[in-house]
């Protein structure tokens, strides 16, 4: 990172740290500084290092980003609808990086269980979020940066034996050009604890802006927590997220997690088993076209025995797009009796499609049961033969086996009205949406 650019952004920071959440605690003023000076370290991630050396970010780095909108930015609620999923759900709203009570809708919850914004817990609760946020890890550039900067998020934070039937859905629009958002979510599941959450990412405008968002998930001894991520933003918007999960004992973690928005998005995932006979599903779908870039980097770190994983991608690319996965799985020496299994499938539509894929195990115990493997090719002409010899004309034919193969990871979605609202996202992407619609 040239020496103009820091200094724009020592500037920022300089500018927006007593204005930013939590300005008051000084064990946030700290981890803030701490932060910043990791960023003004470890700069933006370049190709050269091996995590990133398929996802080139210069663009991101040269762009004139501010971290803070001046107004109270807001949407109609009529715009609003056509982002809602569940009607029953509760619903948080996030504008250009802050939260609009007016949108949102959070009915009442348990006792104990907390669901609302960041700024709220750190006003009411701090102490809720100091061991988290002190003990953020900044594994890369962008990580560092959020950490520094955030303004905003969800936290929910569930007591023990609490259950949340509805789902919350956090729903982030951007449409400020050159707004960098700096979201920070956080998830504390209590033992026999349950819940649902949808992380949804709009843009509005087709405006270019940066989203660079980091979720922190922890599912105590017993608890069940389903992740969903949404990601449908402009074409000429940047998405950096990365979510981690920490799983104690006999816990259930499942993340599904689907892109279709954005030029440049990169996702990375991380999941520690931490005790035994904890479970962990990853599952996602990336669909692009154009000149996007998709970039999905995973691990699952098994400490402990008898933990079992299981990972399902699938990426559909067209146009000259560029997809990447690189999912890793590390069996450590005390992870006796894992079973794991990842796959990656992706197909192609376009001779200038590309996608790199490395599933990766790393296995330091013997008594365990892993396989992992990856495909890339395009649509099978023998199918599309046997589709053709029965009437079915070329355009249809294609796009048939093409929502047939993206829809097998939709079937996964556990939320009946996500799945529907999947579903017509894929249809709507499909040349020949309408008429598939009314064959299925």
């Amino acid at each position: 990172m040239n020496v103009e650019t820091l200094d724009r952004f020592h500037q920022a920071f300089g500018l927006l740290a007593g204005r930013l959440p939590g300005a008051r605690l000084p064990w946030l003023q700290g981890a803030r500084r701490c932060a910043f000076e990791q960023f003004a370290a470890l700069g933006f991630p370049t190709t050269r290092q091996e995590d990133w050396k398929y996802t080139n970010v210069a663009t991101i780095e040269r762009r004139p980003l501010h971290f803070m909108t001046e107004g109270a930015n807001d949407v109609s609620a009529d715009r609003i609808k056509e982002w809602v999923i569940d009607s029953s759900s509760h619903l948080l709203v996030f504008v250009d990086g802050r939260y609009v009570p007016a949108r949102s809708n959070i009915e009442r919850m348990p006792d104990g269980a907390f669901v609302g914004t960041v700024a709220q817990a750190l006003h009411t609760m701090p102490e809720l979020l100091e061991a988290v946020v002190s003990a953020r890890p900044a594994a890369h550039g962008f990580a560092a940066l959020n950490a520094a900067f955030f303004t905003d998020g969800f936290v929910v934070a569930l007591p023990r034996d609490t259950a949340i039937e509805e789902p919350i859905h956090a729903l982030f629009i951007t449409g400020e050009a050159d707004l960098a958002v700096q979201a920070f979510n956080v998830v504390l599941a209590g033992a026999r604890s349950r819940c649902t959450i949808v992380e949804h990412f709009a843009g509005l405008n087709d405006a270019s802006y940066l989203t660079n968002v980091a979720t922190r998930i922890e599912v105590e001894e017993d608890a069940v927590v389903e992740h969903y991520r949404l990601q449908q933003e402009g074409t000429k918007a940047c998405h950096i997220a990365s979510i981690d999960a920490a799983q104690q004992r006999a816990s259930r973690f499942a993340s599904h997690a689907f892109a279709f928005g954005s030029a440049l998005s990169r996702t990375g995932i991380g999941v520690s088993l931490n005790a035994e006979d904890a479970q962990a599903t990853l599952n996602g779908l990336y669909l692009v076209g154009g000149r996007q870039h998709v970039d999905h980097h995973t691990r699952i770190d098994h400490a402990k025995p008898r933990g079992t994983s299981r990972e399902y991608y699938r990426g559909v690319l067209d146009g000259a797009a560029r997809g990447v996965f690189n999912g890793k799985v590390v069996v450590h020496p005390d992870a006796q009796k894992t079973d794991t299994h990842q796959a990656n499938h992706n197909l192609l539509l376009s001779p200038d499609a590309e996608i790199d894929t490395k599933p990766q195990l790393e296995i330091f115990a013997d008594d365990v049961k892993c396989t992992h493997g990856a495909t890339v090719g395009q649509l099978d002409e023998n199918q599309l033969f046997y589709l053709r010899a029965r009437g079915v004309e070329e355009p249809m034919a294609r796009a048939l086996l093409t929502y047939a193969f993206a829809s097998d990871i939709v079937e996964g979605v556990g939320l009946d009205s996500l799945r529907r609202w999947l579903e017509g996202l894929l249809l709507a992407r499909m040349p020949e949406g309408e008429r598939i619609k009314e064959l299925i």
